[in-house]
């Protein structure tokens, strides 16, 4: 067991660090390839985003593995590409009937159309961590600001599986999101854990550990939800009893018209199409007895 120990905890580290590019690398070659980001959540760049950036500043507190640290810096480049990728090839606002509006936010936010906005919330949320570090490094308050930090940091990515789980969920299917992303989480979640609880005291602090367990747990459902719905039912067309988040589209016929004593203008039967008219009854007359 001390063998396997060690080999997990001299191996973990470099999975841990490269886990950005092994797990999303696919997600952005497949959002690329088919020009659309449908079915992707892109509150996962966003909690990604905030979360790696609350961790490099909780570093300067708690100083802790620096694979974990390597992570956080790669995760942030990896999601700044990933949301310039979902962003540029987001599929156009849907105006088909039936379908349900999207819960609207405080602002609209993180629901802008322009990309604009989203690179300027990273920036100014970015930019207002750096001030308070600067302020805050040289007094006694600093220790406790960034361990509050890498808590936020942990809770934020914990819920990182949340918004997937719920589209996933409105939706009956996994379309849009990769299945190798989903297995990247799994079996890097398996190495997290076993490399956290495996480390030598005050290497990883337990706010990893907790916030960790609570992710693994939502990774496990997102597979079983990938295992039990794969892709989720086909669209059969935009009018044609495809089912668009929870509501059935219906195609209204009119009824063939009735042959008992009557006919269209010009022919019996079903007769020249000038004959109809809307709301007209000249289009119908009784058959002439010669």
């Amino acid at each position: 067991m001390g063998l396997i120990n060690n080999a997990v905890t001299s191996i973990a580290p470099i999975f841990i660090a490269t886990s950005p590019i092994t797990s999303y690398a696919d997600q952005i070659h497949s959002i690329h390839r088919t020009r659309s980001s449908a079915g992707f959540s892109l509150d996962i760049p966003l909690i990604m985003l905030v979360a790696s950036i609350l961790k490099v500043y909780y570093w300067f507190g708690a100083r802790f593995s620096t694979s974990l640290l390597v992570q956080a810096l790669l995760m942030i480049g990896v999601h700044f590409v990933l949301l310039h990728v979902a962003l540029t090839n987001r599929p156009a606002t849907s105006h088909l009937p039936f379908q349900p509006a999207s819960a609207k936010r405080p602002y609209g936010f993180w629901q802008w159309r322009a990309p604009r906005p989203y690179w300027t919330f990273i920036s100014y949320f970015a930019g207002s961590l750096l001030v308070l570090h600067l302020l805050l490094s040289t007094t006694s308050v600093f220790i406790p600001y960034t361990s509050l930090l890498g808590y936020i940091a942990l809770t934020v990515e914990a819920t990182l599986p949340l918004p997937q789980l719920l589209a996933n969920w409105q939706r009956r299917g996994c379309k849009g999101f990769r299945p190798s992303v989903i297995a990247n989480w799994i079996i890097g979640d398996t190495f997290k854990m076993w490399f956290f609880f495996a480390s030598s005291a005050g290497e990883v602090p337990w706010a990893f550990k907790i916030c960790g367990i609570f992710q693994a747990v939502c990774d496990l459902g997102l597979g079983l939800q990938w295992f039990v719905w794969r892709d989720g039912p086909e669209a059969e067309g935009s009018f044609a009893g495809a089912e668009r988040g929870g509501f059935r589209e219906k195609v209204l016929k009119s009824p063939p018209p009735q042959r008992d004593g009557f006919e269209l203008n010009g022919a019996p039967g079903f007769g020249d199409k000038a004959g109809l008219g809307v709301g007209s009854e000249a289009g119908w007359e009784r058959q002439r007895v010669m």
